[in-house]
């Protein structure tokens, strides 16, 4: 055999290795170990019916095979926002505070983003709520789970829902789903709502077209049990749950994400959002925003796959497994790759939560859940309730 001509079967046989190793490379996403606007945009708690976009080529999205469930129940009306502008005055990069970046900010090196993925996705949850009230449409959003014992963080402007349904007035139900497709596996109440929110956000209630800036725009829910009470709840204190960071100097442009979510706006029909996948990609951080201040309370990606209804809540993850945020609002455009999703940072989450209530994250999560529960229960939930009650009434009458 002549020399050139081996060296052409060579560089074919090469060729063919490296096409291969394109296609079986697949990230998939589940859940880590645990540790512990202002011009407003669309907040992306809701569903939409629509064609399905293209999923811009720098974006690498996992969508695991669906298995065999009973057939899904009847189709429910969707919200049905329309996005708001992109560029929210008051949110300024120029105004962030450089700081330095944290150097070898674990004690272990970077994970691969197929273990970030799988124990991402582990922790994730559904949250869809349904009504049979003509003035409150159904909602589908997106939470993750941050502690062992149960505890979910999500948007407000998703557990004002769950707010809702734990009254008797308001005929209102809330489950808690998970894995793929999305499936009924809890019940939950709220542990907290930024009051505030609340108080600013109530009128939206009804609007089908809900915007903000994502101030003050998260919750904590906490798991009370198995959503069929016939099945006994197994789980208890050992929930899958990944760690979070509430560090700022954490998350920096060009960092790369992974960024995990129960989007429904482009997935086809309104029935589809009884059978919902959850959706993965990798997307490096655009830019660092603020509200008021020079802290780093928003974190941006460009043409990420989750820039859709029904995300809210979903989690930003780092390289080493950790949430540094969740999904909260997204610009306007046709098309994911057309949009800039917005997370609220884990920093900001509990520099504001220790402003409201004097306790930070990690203390709130290691003090006595069940009271912490009942306390906001017996003091804010009636106030709260009623103001959103108000709001659903105005549109009745």
């Amino acid at each position: 055999m002549s020399l050139p001509f081996r060296t052409l079967l060579l560089s074919i046989g090469l060729l063919g290795i490296i096409g291969a190793g394109i296609f079986m490379f697949v990230p998939t996403l589940p859940i880590p170990p645990q540790a512990s606007e202002q011009a407003d945009t669309s907040q992306t708690a809701n569903v939409i019916s629509a064609e399905a976009p293209a999923v811009p080529p720098s974006v690498e999205v996992t969508r695991e095979e669906p298995t065999a469930e009973p057939a899904p129940p009847p189709v429910v009306q969707p919200i049905d926002p329309t996005p708001a502008p992109p560029a929210p005055p008051g949110l300024a990069s120029q105004d962030v505070a450089v700081v330095a970046r944290i150097a070898d900010p674990y004690p272990f090196p970077p994970l691969p983003f197929q273990t970030i993925n799988e124990r991402a996705r582990a922790a994730l949850v559904n949250i869809l709520c349904m009504s049979g009230n003509e003035a409150l449409r159904p909602i589908s959003g997106s939470g993750i789970i941050i502690d062992p014992h149960g505890v979910i963080l999500t948007n407000a402007h998703v557990a004002q829902y769950v707010l809702l349904s734990q009254s008797s007035e308001v005929d209102l139900s809330c489950v808690i789903r998970s894995g793929a497709p999305a499936r009924p596996m809890w019940s939950a109440e709220v542990l907290y709502i930024p009051l505030v929110w609340v108080e600013e956000h109530a009128v939206d209630i009804t609007s089908s077209n809900p915007t903000g800036t994502g101030e003050h725009d998260y919750a904590l829910l906490r798991i009370t049990g198995p959503y069929d009470v016939r099945v006994p709840d197994v789980s208890k204190a050992s929930y899958p749950s990944i760690p979070f960071d509430v560090r700022e100097a954490i998350s920096f442009p060009g960092d790369l994400m992974l960024i995990t979510a129960y989007p429904a706006e482009f997935v086809g029909s309104a029935a589809t959002q009884f059978d919902l996948h959850p959706v993965s990609s990798t997307a490096p951080v655009s830019e660092l925003l603020t509200f008021h201040s020079r802290t780093i309370d928003l974190i941006s990606f460009k043409g990420a796959a989750e820039a859709q209804s029904g995300s809210s809540g979903g989690p930003v993850v780092n390289a080493w497994g950790y949430a540094t945020g969740i999904i909260t609002t997204t610009s306007d455009g046709l098309t994911t790759a057309e949009r800039e999703l917005r997370a609220i940072t884990t920093s900001y989450i509990d520099r504001d939560l220790m402003l409201q209530t004097g306790t930070g994250l990690a203390a709130t999560l290691s003090g006595d859940l069940q009271a912490t529960a009942d306390n906001f229960k017996a003091k804010h939930a009636p106030t709260l309730t009623k103001l959103l009650i108000d709001q659903i009434l105005k549109r009745l009458l």
